[in-house]
């Protein structure tokens, strides 16, 4: 307790130095929507684009993070993988930022020491770089331009598709995440988390670039996205930057497509085995759960935790220790629409998955007629608190954590959710497991590993 108390203290630096910001600031341009904790929202009156702005003076370092409410969700069969391959592209070059003129986002942000990448996940897509403050408005001109000028060539195309393709066979080779895409498959029959991010390997290889083109300026506009700007900055000068380079968009001519399939109710356990070379197998079980705006989201995750983390765990107890498991996992999905509470069990040699799945499925049924204890509540809690200053140390991760609360449709859960956990108790944990970890829910599946055909006698 000593020490958890001591991270918390430790990481929530950053946090406690703006917690005490400033009043909403008035620029031409935009009107205050809110203010929610350190983070002042803005919304540029042009084109609908979304600021959010925590300033921190402390120390001369900024994040600057675009997030664009488009991600695998928002794909279809021939497109599946198209957000993350773009991804790729948005590096490639735009038309006042290249190769060719020596000012690309790479060279820029390599030349001034920047931290930055770009992620892609079932709910949004974001560009980002942690950087000196003085460089700021020189990172932004950048981003700014890819929103709307990238250059989308196919001579870029061919060879990130292949950089691509050699990330989707890296997960096919790793039999817990070739499990989990097989689980979510089989999960969701209509709705569009039915494909994993990376997609499918033919649609990643034949997706045109005119496809790629249409799905670029279908989403990618000012009225879908998200500016965040976190750290060492001025509000006024920084929305003043915003507008000058983001300003000159327009909201997009179309209305942006919203997803509006529902996935039906299912009617029944499913079932999912996958037999490839492997050393050892992997037991999953998967229960449908609501999406993280849900109220059941902190109990839901303190559920997970009781069953799967550290040494005290349910799951540890009866598994792992026993030498059955090499370790399990429990995690509840954080996104936009309902969603899945995941438990894998990398088995130990001489273990089965009949004998593995029977005990996972055996303490769940205990754990939804005894209940839970409130020590293990409140380790629980005290590991979600945990985890949540681990994700504030630093504009880069505080940044981070906005991005997947904007996606999840509310960034407000960056505070939100950290008040819910701690409201949570023991009758909270019985609940929801009784109303979502049901059978008639579940997905389960088997990675059965095969042992590699010896070579034929000579």
């Amino acid at each position: 307790m000593k020490y958890l108390s001591a991270l918390l203290a430790g990481t929530g630096l950053f946090v406690a130095a703006v917690s005490c910001a400033a009043a909403p600031v008035q620029a031409d341009g935009f009107t205050h929507v809110k203010t929610v904790g350190a983070i002042d929202e803005y919304t540029m009156d042009s084109n609908g684009l979304s600021v959010l702005l925590m300033p921190n003076r402390t120390v001369p370092v900024v994040t600057f993070m675009v997030t664009y409410r488009v991600g695998s969700r928002n794909e279809v069969t021939g497109t599946t993988g198209a957000t993350h391959l773009l991804e790729h592209l948005m590096f490639k070059g735009s038309v006042n930022y290249n190769d060719a003129k020596g000012n690309s986002v790479k060279k820029f942000l390599e030349t001034v020491g920047a931290d930055y990448n770009a992620t892609t996940w079932l709910d949004r897509t974001n560009y980002y770089a942690e950087i000196g403050s003085e460089h700021l408005e020189g990172y932004m001109a950048i981003e700014a331009d890819r929103m709307r000028n990238l250059l989308l060539r196919e001579s870029d195309r061919q060879p990130e598709m292949t950089v691509v393709r050699n990330e989707f066979e890296i997960g096919e080779n790793n039999p817990t995440e070739a499990l989990d895409k097989e689980i979510g498959a089989a999960a969701y029959m209509a709705h569009p988390y039915h494909h994993s991010t990376i997609g499918w390997r033919s649609d990643i290889e034949k997706v045109s670039i005119d496809k790629l083109r249409e799905f670029y300026d279908t989403f990618y506009w000012p009225d879908n996205s998200t500016v965040t700007v976190i750290g060492d900055f001025d509000p006024v000068a920084t929305l003043g930057l915003v507008r000058k380079y983001y300003g000159v968009y327009p909201r997009a001519p179309k209305p942006i497509p919203q997803v509006y399939t529902e996935e039906p109710a299912q009617s029944g356990p499913r079932r999912v085995t996958i037999k490839r070379t492997a050393q050892l197998g992997v037991v999953g079980v998967a229960f449908k759960t609501p999406a993280a705006t849900h109220p059941d989201t902190a109990a839901l995750n303190v559920l997970a935790s009781i069953l799967s983390t550290g040494k005290g765990s349910r799951f540890y107890r009866a598994l792992t220790d026993k030498t059955l498991t090499t370790g399990v996992s429990a995690g509840v999905g954080f996104f936009h629409d309902p969603t899945l509470l995941n438990i894998y069990a990398d088995l130990a040699p001489g273990a089965t998955h009949e004998q593995v799945e029977k005990i996972i499925i055996a303490e769940v049924e205990r754990l939804k007629t005894e209940g839970v204890t409130a020590a293990e509540v409140s380790a629980a809690v005290n590991q979600q608190l945990a985890k949540i200053a681990y994700a504030r140390d630093g504009s880069g991760a505080i940044a981070g954590s906005i991005n997947e609360c904007i996606a999840a449709g509310d960034w407000t859960l960056f505070y939100t959710l950290e008040e819910a956990y701690r409201k949570v108790t023991p009758a909270d944990v019985k609940r929801v497991a009784n109303l979502y970890l049901q059978e008639d829910q579940s997905t389960n599946g088997w990675f059965i590993p095969l042992t590699a055909a010896a070579p034929a006698a000579q």
